[in-house]
C-alpha cells in the first residue's frame, strides 16, 4: 500500500516523547518536560515589529523561491561578517527551517549505493533523511572522553569508495560539543583529494559558552569551502522556531539551483512575512537580545551540570554550546528508552532516550526552561535514580 521510500522512515523520538508529555499534562498529570529543542524565550520585539510592519504594508504575496533579494543579501552579509565566508546571493537558498535545507541537500546529492558518515551521537533526523534519499547512513561511534567528536583517524577509517558525504554539527545536538579550529583542520586534511561533501549544521553557533570558540567548517581552507554546504537558521539562537526559517549556502551555484528547483516543486518560498522579519534578525540589531539568551543558557548549564554530577550513578560533560546535556546513565541502566518511559510515567519528567541519537546509555536533557523547573526536574530524576540503585 505504501511506497518503499516512506516505509524506511522512523518517527522522531524527540517529537514522540514531547507529544506523550503533552498528552499526560493535558490529562491533568504534573509533567516537567525537558525534551523539546526549543528556546523558552520570546522572539525579540524588533523582529516581531518588522513582521507586523510587513503585514501592515501588504507584504503577503508569493516571493522568489530562494528568498527575496533583501534577505539573501542579509544572509550573505552575515556569513561574511560573522563567519568569514563569501557567498553570493545565487549561492544561498532559504527554506522552511534547517530541516528542509537538509532534506533538499540529501535529495539533490544522494542516491542508492552512496554512504554518508554520521558521527554518533547525532541529531535524530540525519540518518532518516539519508535513508529516505536511498543512501546508507554509516554511523561512527565517538568517545565521550573526546567530547563526542569524530577524530581524523575515525573519519579516515570510515571512508570507503562509496562515501559521498559527512554530516558535521557544531555546536552539537545532543551533546553540546564544539569542533575547534584545530580539530576541523585535521578532518579537512583527511578529506583533501576526495570528492566527499561536507554538510555543516551550524544552527547553534550563537549559543557558545566559556572559552569555546565557534568556527565554520567552510572557513578552514579553500578546499573545505568548495566541498562544504553550510546550513543554518534562526530557530535556536534568535528564538524563532515557529517562524520556520532556515538556509543553506554552497559555493557550487549549480547545486543551489538544483535544490531551488526541488523546493519550487514542493513548498516553494517560505512565508513572506518571516522573510522580512528575518532581515532584522540578521542585521545585528538584536545581538543584545541574543547575548541575553546566551548568558541565561550558560548559567543554567553550569547549575544543571553540578546538580547532575552530584547524583550517584549519573555523570555529564559540561556542554560548550547549544542548550542540551547528554547525561550518562550507564551505571544505572543500559536501556535509555525504558529509563525515559519510567521516568515520565512514575516521576513526571520527560527526557529523550539516547538510543534515538545513536548512543545507548544516555538521555538528552534540554535546559531551555527556567532554573526553578530545571532544579525540580533534576530533583525528581535523583529520586528515580535512587530507586533504581536500591
Amino acid at each position: 500500500m505504501f511506497s518503499k521510500r516512506i516505509e524506511v522512515l522512523s518517527p522522531s523520538l524527540t517529537i514522540e516523547i514531547s507529544t506523550l508529555a503533552r498528552e499526560l499534562k493535558a490529562a491533568g498529570k504534573d509533567i516537567l518536560s525537558f525534551s523539546a529543542g526549543e528556546p523558552d524565550f520570546d522572539t525579540p520585539s524588533k523582529i516581531k515589529e518588522a513582521a507586523i510592519d510587513a503585514i501592515n504594508h501588504g507584504f503577503t504575496r508569493y516571493t522568489a523561491v530562494a528568498g527575496i533579494p533583501e534577505l539573501l543579501e542579509a544572509i550573505s552579509n552575515k556569513l561574511d561578517r560573522e563567519n568569514g565566508l563569501k557567498y553570493t546571493t545565487e549561492q544561498i537558498l532559504v527554506s522552511n527551517g534547517a530541516k528542509q535545507s537538509l532534506f533538499n541537500i540529501t535529495q539533490a546529492l544522494l542516491e542508492e549505493g552512496d554512504e554518508v558518515i554520521i558521527p554518533a551521537p547525532y541529531w535524530v533526523t540525519y540518518p532518516e533523511l539519508v535513508k529516505f534519499a536511498g543512501a546508507t547512513p554509516v554511523t561512527v561511534d565517538t568517545d565521550e572522553r573526546n567530547g563526542f567528536k569524530i577524530t581524523a583517524k575515525e573519519l579516515e577509517d570510515a571512508i570507503t569508495p562509496k562515501t559521498k558525504m559527512i554530516i558535521l554539527t557544531s555546536p552539537s545536538n545532543p551533546t553540546g560539543s564544539i569542533y575547534s579550529k584545530e580539530e576541523l583542520e585535521r578532518l579537512a586534511k583527511v578529506l583533501e583529494g576526495t570528492n566527499i561533501w561536507v554538510v555543516s549544521d551550524e544552527m547553534y553557533e550563537k549559543l557558545v559558552f566559556g572559552d569555546a570558540k565557534f568556527v565554520s567548517a567552510a572557513a578552514i581552507s579553500d578546499d573545505m569551502f568548495q566541498r562544504t554546504i553550510t546550513v543554518n537558521g534562526l530557530s535556536k539562537s534568535v528564538a524563532m522556531t515557529g517562524w520556520r526559517m532556515g538556509y543553506l549556502a554552497s559555493s557550487n551555484t549549480a547545486l543551489v539551483k538544483k535544490m531551488t528547483s526541488l523546493q519550487s516543486q514542493s513548498t516553494s518560498n517560505i512565508n513572506s512575512i518571516t522573510q522580512m522579519a528575518s532581515i532584522t534578525a540578521l542585521d545585528g540589531s538584536v545581538d543584545v537580545d541574543i547575548e541575553r539568551m546566551r548568558e541565561a543558557f550558560e548559567v543554567r548549564a553550569e547549575q544543571a551540570v553540578k546538580l547532575f554530577n552530584a547524583i550517584d550513578g549519573l555523570s555529564v560533560l559540561r556542554p560548550q554550546g547549544a542548550f542540551y546535556l547528554f547525561v550518562n546513565i550507564k551505571d544505572v541502566s543500559m536501556d535509555s528508552m525504558q529509563f525515559s518511559k519510567e521516568l515520565l510515567s512514575d516521576y513526571g519528567v520527560a527526557v529523550v532516550p539516547g538510543v534515538g541519537f545513536g548512543a545507548e546509555g544516555y538521555f538528552r536533557f534540554s535546559f531551555a526552561t527556567d532554573m526553578v523547573t530545571i532544579k525540580e526536574g533534576i530533583r525528581r530524576i535523583e529520586k528515580f535514580v535512587k530507586k533504581l540503585n536500591k
